[in-house]
C-alpha cells in the first residue's frame, strides 16, 4: 500500500535527519568557498554551526506537521525563534547583514540539493511531496532571514537610542558652557566699565561684591573640562561616522599582541593611581598574531579607558591569550556594571547574544570533550539596572562593535552590579589572504 502524503513527509524528515552531518559539512564548505564570506573563517566549528542544527530540527518538524494544524503553527514559531537567535548571535560575532543573508542562501542550496538526491534515491516519494518539501524550505529560509534582519534592525535602533542620550548630554553641557560664558562676559564687561570710570572709583569698586578670583578659576577650569569633553565626543562621532561609511580599511600584518595591552596599561597607570584603582595586565609574551595592530589598540584603549572611567573602587584587569585558531583580549572591571534600561540598549543585546553563544558553544565543546571559553552570563535581573545611565558608553561601545566587525572579531560581554563588567574580544590569529 503506497504511503500517504503525510507519511511520505515524515519519511523524508527521517531521511534528512540521517543526512544532517553531510548537509552541515556541505554548507560550511560552500560558505568557505565564497570570497565575500570573511567573518566565518575566524569562528570555530561549533561557533560557525551555531543554531543551525536547531534550524534543521525546525525544518524536520515542519515536514512532520500537518499543514494548517496546531503543530504546523508551532513549527513556524520554532523557525522564527531560531532565526532571531541566529541573527543575534551572528550580529554579536561581527557578521555584516549581507554575510548573514548569503549564509542563509548557501544553507538553502545545500538542503535543496540534498532533497533532490534523496528523491532520486527513493522513487516511492512522489513529486508532489518534493514540491511541498521545497515550499516548506522556502518558508523556513524566509523566517530565518526575516527574523535575523529584524534583530539587526532592533540592535541598530538600540545603538541609535544610546547615541541620542549622548547627544542630549552633550547639549546639556553646551547649555552650561553658555551660562558660564555669559557670566564671565558679564564680569569682564563690568570690570572694563570700572576701568573707564577711572582711578578715582577704583577703591570703591574693589569694595563692591563681584566674582571672586577663586570663582574665576573654578569657572575657567569647568570650561576647559567641558570643552575637552565635547571635543572628545565630537572626535568619537567622527570615528564612528568613518567606520559606518566604510571609509576605514584594515591593514593586516604580523605583530606581537603581548606588547600592546602591556603598553596601554603602562600608559594608563597614572590615571588609575589618581583614582586609587589597581590596573593589572596578564598574558603570554610574546604572542605573535596577524591583524591590524592600530585598530586592535583602539579597541583595547576604548574598553580600558571606559573601564577606568566608570570604576569607583577596586580596579581593572587586562588579560589576553590564545584559543585554537583565535586569540582573545579581555578587560574586566569592578565597576557598577553596564547601567542600562532593560530590553533597550546595545549592551542588553550583547549580553543576550553572549548568553546564546555560551549555550551553543557548550554543546559543541561537550561533543569534542572540551570546555567552552565564551563568557558565562552574569546575573542581569532588574535589580542590577537601577543606576543612572552613564553618558558616553553608547558611542564608545558602537565604535568598538564597528571595529570588531571590520576585524572579523566577536564581542562578548558579561555585566552586573555585583560583579562589574567583563568584555572579551575574540580575534582570528590568521586572516584569509585575498585570491
Amino acid at each position: 500500500m503506497p504511503l500517504t502524503r503525510s507519511e511520505q513527509l515524515v519519511a523524508l524528515s527521517d531521511l534528512l535527519a540521517a543526512r544532517r552531518e553531510a548537509i552541515l559539512t556541505a554548507w560550511r564548505k560552500l560558505d568557505r568557498a565564497d570570497p565575500e564570506q570573511k567573518t566565518g573563517h575566524a569562528l570555530t566549528l561549533g561557533q560557525f554551526l551555531d543554531h543551525v542544527s536547531a534550524i534543521l530540527d525546525a525544518y524536520e518538524f515542519k515536514l512532520r506537521s500537518r499543514p494548517g494544524g496546531a503543530d504546523a503553527r508551532a513549527a513556524d514559531v520554532d523557525s522564527e525563534e531560531e532565526g532571531v537567535k541566529h541573527g543575534l548571535h551572528r550580529w554579536q560575532q561581527g557578521y555584516r547583514l549581507k554575510e548573514l543573508i548569503s549564509e542563509c542562501g548557501h544553507f538553502q542550496i545545500c538542503v535543496f540539493e540534498e532533497l533532490g538526491n534523496l528523491f532520486a534515491g527513493h522513487p516511492e516519494l512522489e513529486h508532489a511531496t518534493l514540491l511541498e518539501a521545497h515550499r516548506q524550505l522556502l518558508h523556513l529560509i524566509n523566517d530565518i532571514i526575516s527574523g535575523s534582519a529584524a534583530q539587526y534592525e532592533r540592535m541598530q535602533q538600540a545603538e541609535a537610542g544610546t547615541r541620542v542620550r549622548d547627544l542630549m548630554s552633550a547639549l546639556a553641557d553646551v547649555d552650561e558652557i553658555e551660562r558660564q560664558r555669559a557670566t564671565l562676559i558679564h564680569q569682564a564687561v563690568h570690570d572694563l566699565n570700572n576701568d573707564v570710570l577711572g582711578v578715582s572709583m577704583a577703591a570703591t569698586q574693589i569694595s563692591r561684591t563681584g566674582m571672586a578670583e577663586t570663582d574665576h578659576a573654578e569657572s575657567a577650569e569647568f570650561l576647559q573640562r567641558a570643552v575637552q569633553g565635547l571635543n572628545s565626543m565630537l572626535g568619537e562621532w567622527m570615528d564612528l561616522a568613518r567606520l559606518e561609511a566604510g571609509q576605514e580599511d584594515r591593514d593586516i600584518a604580523e605583530f606581537d599582541t603581548g606588547c600592546l595591552p602591556t603598553d596601554l596599561c603602562d600608559i594608563n597607570q597614572p590615571f588609575a593611581l589618581e583614582r586609587n584603582l589597581f590596573l593589572k595586565s596578564e598574558g603570554p609574551a610574546p604572542l605573535p598574531v596577524e591583524g591590524d595592530a592600530e585598530k586592535v589598540r583602539r579597541v583595547a584603549k576604548n574598553l580600558l579607558v571606559n573601564a577606568l572611567k566608570y570604576t569607583d573602587a577596586g580596579g581593572v584587569i587586562v588579560s589576553w591569550g590564545e584559543e585554537k585558531e583565535n586569540w582573545w583580549l579581555m578587560v574586566k572591571d569592578t565597576g557598577p556594571g553596564m547601567l542600562t534600561e532593560a530590553g533597550t540598549s546595545m549592551a542588553d543585546g550583547l549580553q543576550e547574544a553572549t548568553a546564546s553563544a555560551k549555550e551553543s558553544d557548550e554543546k559543541s565543546a561537550a561533543i569534542e570533550g572540551e570546555a567552552s571559553h565564551v563568557l558565562p552570563p552574569e546575573d542581569t535581573t532588574d535589580a542590577t539596572r537601577l543606576s543612572q545611565y552613564q553618558p558616553g558608553e553608547g558611542i564608545g561601545l558602537s565604535i568598538v562593535k564597528r571595529l570588531c566587525e571590520l576585524l572579523d572579531a566577536s564581542l562578548e560581554i558579561a555585566s552586573s552590579a555585583e560583579a562589574g563588567t567583563t568584555f572579551r574580544v575574540v580575534f582570528p590569529r590568521r586572516y584569509r589572504r585575498p585570491d
